[in-house]
């Protein structure tokens, strides 16, 4: 018999390592290019940069909101609760925090401050998706 709460954590670890590979890239080598770029290129390249990255991302975000729900459903204990709640708040952050930000630089609002808060902000990113690869890997173990 097929135990899906087994297969939902397995698949949640690929998508986890794909988001973790993904922001730590952002967060040491995207981002951080941006304060190198002049105001005018960084307005260029941003909006193909935004565009293209959403390829990556959306698919990721969702996958792992969807995959947290289900686990949730199929098992209802604090590990699947904690998942939900920082996907949860990931989504918010992300939406409430990071898109703003990114809308300025497409407007042509970039300085260096807001560069840099932009890479600040991420930090909380990388911690809470490496946390959650790094939970769904201890409980992959302990299984």
């Amino acid at each position: 018999m097929l135990d899906y709460s087994q297969i939902i954590l397995q698949i949640s670890l690929l998508v986890d390592a794909g988001l973790v590979v993904l922001i730590w890239m952002v967060q040491l080598i995207i981002y951080p290019s941006f304060t190198y770029y002049t105001s005018e290129n960084l307005i260029k390249w941003h909006q193909k940069y935004t565009n293209r990255i959403a390829i990556v991302v959306v698919p990721l975000m969702l996958s792992q909101l969807a995959l947290a729900i289900v686990a949730l459903f199929l098992t209802l204990n604090f590990t699947t609760i904690l998942t939900l709640l920082i996907v949860v708040f990931l989504w918010i952050f992300t939406f409430l925090s990071f898109a703003p930000l990114h809308f300025k630089i497409s407007e042509g609002n970039t300085n260096q401050k807001l560069l840099k808060l932009l890479i600040k902000r991420n930090w909380i990113r990388a911690f809470l998706w490496s946390f959650l690869l790094l939970q769904h890997l201890i409980v992959s173990i302990s299984i």
